[in-house]
């Protein structure tokens, strides 16, 4: 799109749209309807993305997501671009250790497509964003956040290069980076939410999670301080996968209805650390300016519910595919 433009990051390049900078200009998600157009894109091809393996319904669903790209006003697209180039002269996103840089252009694979545009550029977004609005907590934990596993069994490296990437990082960031794919799981996982919303009485005592890594399945411990921690990293990555416009429209999204269950969380808790201003939909509301294929309409009209069920099937048979257990335990301190 012509109104793309180049973020450069000690040798990494990647294209921000206008969706991403608006995020980044103003500090969240937001619902463009009536700014943007959503249109089909004509030479999508669900398999060069991150989502490719999915099978049956929730890939139809899900090619349904991913294969649009939202056309801006370009009068907004302007405040839009005047707004970032504002935020970053005021706030540039730091320059990436040329260590790390090395590792990622060397060691890893980040070749596949993210919903809009190349995985890179969602990282590059993540790590940018965390920059502006996650002050005193590593940006480099959001760029590296998948660098273990996403949600669809894609991985950047492989295990054996888990040392060498720890020696290029703090104990902190290693910890936040290797958890990041497990937590990501267990959002599908209800019972994990639900825990945590049930014991909201009680989340001073919360001490540990228990869970195991993706990429091998290792046993991993997080404690309750960078539990928190990583949940904000969450919810500034929801961020980058909300439609352009059209919440309303699309509120069964599985991804829209854990963003949302995971800022009411942190709101609840008292441990909203990074700022994300979002207004999620209070009802289902008509399309503005946005073409929908037959899929889209039903995909639309799905309960919540059942969307989420397909979701969580999906992550499941991912899991069991790598060998990977989604088990998990919350420890919680004895009453005094």
């Amino acid at each position: 799109m012509s109104t793309n433009a180049t973020t450069e990051g000690a040798g990494l390049k990647a294209t921000l749209n206008v969706q991403r900078k608006a995020a980044i200009a103003r500090g969240g998600a937001f619902d463009h309807a009536g700014r943007v157009r959503v249109e089909r894109m004509a030479d999508f091809d669900m398999g060069r993305t991150i989502f490719g393996g999915l099978e049956g319904v929730p890939k139809l669903f899900m090619a349904e997501k991913l294969g649009k790209e939202a056309v801006w006003d370009s009068n907004a697209a302007a405040e839009v671009e005047s707004a970032y180039a504002d935020a970053e002269a005021a706030q540039p996103a730091p320059e990436i250790d040329q260590r790390l840089v090395d590792f990622l252009v060397h060691e890893c694979d980040f070749s596949m497509e993210h919903a809009d545009g190349t995985f890179l550029e969602h990282l590059v977004f993540c790590h940018d964003y965390a920059a502006h609005y996650y002050r005193g907590n590593s940006p480099k934990v959001a760029l590296l956040h998948s660098i273990m596993g996403t949600a669809t069994n894609t991985f950047a490296m492989e295990a054996s290069k888990i040392p060498k990437l720890k020696g290029l990082l703090t104990d902190f960031e290693a910890l936040q980076v290797e958890v990041f794919p497990s937590t990501l799981r267990l959002f599908y996982n209800d019972d994990f939410l639900t825990e945590l919303e049930q014991n909201i009485h009680r989340l001073d005592r919360l001490e540990a999670l228990h869970l195991n890594r993706v990429i091998d399945n290792e046993p991993l411990t997080i404690d309750a301080e960078n539990l928190w921690i990583n949940l904000n990293y969450h919810l500034m990555h929801f961020v980058d996968f909300m439609p352009a416009a059209n919440w309303g429209t699309h509120r069964a999204d599985p991804l829209l209805q854990m963003f949302q269950r995971l800022s009411n969380l942190l709101d609840r808790a008292g441990q909203r650390q990074a700022k994300v201003d979002v207004t999620f939909p209070s009802g289902r509301s008509a399309p503005v300016d946005e073409d929908r294929t037959i899929m889209g309409r039903i995909a639309d009209m799905l309960p919540g519910s059942i969307a989420l069920k397909l979701a969580r099937k999906s992550i499941q048979d991912y899991s069991e595919q790598a060998g990977h257990d989604l088990a998990y335990k919350l420890e919680w301190a004895s009453a005094a």
